[in-house]
């Protein structure tokens, strides 16, 4: 068995060999690199998505809806596209991996797989590989910004790094919001200017998310959680998430028309029973592959181009995109095996079942986690 990492477009795969592109519920791209070297595909519920008994992991069920539906629209995509596609439904205590892997086994066929960015998913994709004798090639997709070698070599002969060094760093490499070699009005970060707190007169102009995104696909995903997950922690009711990559794209000009422009001044802002404010939720969209970080960067400043939007807020949306979550995928490469199993404060008694109920007796507490039980955000 051969492990080969590749990058989009490099061509390793041997000239003419068949191959079987292994798509995980993160990785569902517009344009999946792995898809230029497949003639097969093979979309994988695994358990560390769905669940599983032996990880002690009970997902929300809008997080296991919203995987269902923008999987099964990605089949029907690929079915399109004339690929050949195999579905492999999520079994609790079932390595879906070697399940994949191994009905390969005996074939002519390599297996390729976007790089997971993630360690346990990494190595079961590994081991099955060599244990069923088959060749194994990575490539890199559009889930972020950087490559490996770029953070690595950032990182290279520095003792300790911080996010803000980190960000700085990124501004000037990716020529993102810079005068030269100077921040576009004087300061790298405008964070100081958004913590206000919502006035109450504000409070009716708190815009609404975009409705009316989902159908059929949503609802056979909503009935098939139902069934199969009746005593998942969340509510099934009260989903909004697109799951297609053309609900999607709208949900992110919408953001971009409706609430980037006060995205900024209230960053930071609580108010009691309200879920969203003038934020993107973005997050889950970019988490499946539906959006990219570079297409949200790009229509970010694109935006922000063509129309008044304050400084604070392109800042600050910036920050989010190619500072913390490119750096917290930096830091989990080099920390996060050690950070997962690890015991720092050494806690060892079990969560309550208050803080999975919303029943601590502390308000703010519980106006939280009963919002995140009811939206899954």
């Amino acid at each position: 068995m051969r492990t080969k990492s590749c990058r989009a477009g490099s061509g390793c795969l041997p000239s003419g060999m068949p191959a079987t592109l292994l798509i995980f519920p993160h990785q569902l791209f517009l344009e999946h690199p792995g898809l230029d070297r497949c003639d097969a595909a093979m979309l994988v519920e695994d358990g560390l998505f769905f669940g599983d008994h032996r990880l002690q992991a009970a997902m929300h069920r809008q997080k296991l809806w919203l995987h269902r539906a923008s999987m099964k629209r990605y089949e029907h995509q690929l079915i399109d596209r004339g690929i050949d596609v195999r579905y492999l439904d999520h079994e609790d205590g079932v390595d879906m991996v070697d399940v994949a892997v191994s009905g390969l086994a005996g074939s002519d066929r390599a297996v390729v797989a976007g790089d997971p960015h993630d360690y346990l998913l990494e190595r079961r994709l590994r081991r099955a590989a060599e244990r069923h004798g088959l060749d194994l090639q990575f490539v890199r997709t559009p889930m972020f910004i950087n490559t490996s070698q770029q953070n690595r070599d950032y990182r290279d002969g520095k003792k300790r790094w911080f996010m803000a060094d980190f960000y700085k760093h990124q501004r000037r490499r990716l020529d993102v919001l810079m005068d030269g070699d100077e921040p576009v009005g004087g300061q790298w970060s405008f964070d100081a200017d958004n913590r206000k707190k919502v006035p109450k007169k504000m409070l009716g102009a708190i815009p609404d998310l975009p409705t009316g995104m989902h159908d059929d696909t949503d609802e056979a995903a909503r009935l098939h959680v139902q069934d199969r997950y009746p005593v998942n922690p969340g509510s099934i009711e009260r989903f909004v998430y697109p799951t297609s990559h053309e609900a999607a794209a709208t949900w992110l000009d919408e953001f971009l028309r409706q609430r980037f422009e006060l995205f900024g001044v209230y960053e930071d802002a609580m108010v009691r029973g309200e879920n969203w404010l003038w934020h993107g939720v973005l997050t889950p969209m970019l988490n499946v592959g539906l959006l990219t970080p570079r297409q949200v960067l790009d229509a970010a400043l694109e935006h922000a181009q063509e129309n008044d939007v304050p400084l604070n807020s392109l800042e600050g949306f910036v920050r989010q995109v190619i500072g913390w979550r490119e750096f917290m995928r930096a830091t989990y490469d080099d920390h996060g095996v050690e950070m997962r199993t690890s015991n720092h404060w050494g806690h060892e008694r079990a969560m309550p079942a208050s803080f999975y109920d919303a029943t601590t007796g502390i308000d703010p507490l519980d106006d939280i986690i009963g919002r995140v039980l009811e939206t899954g955000y």
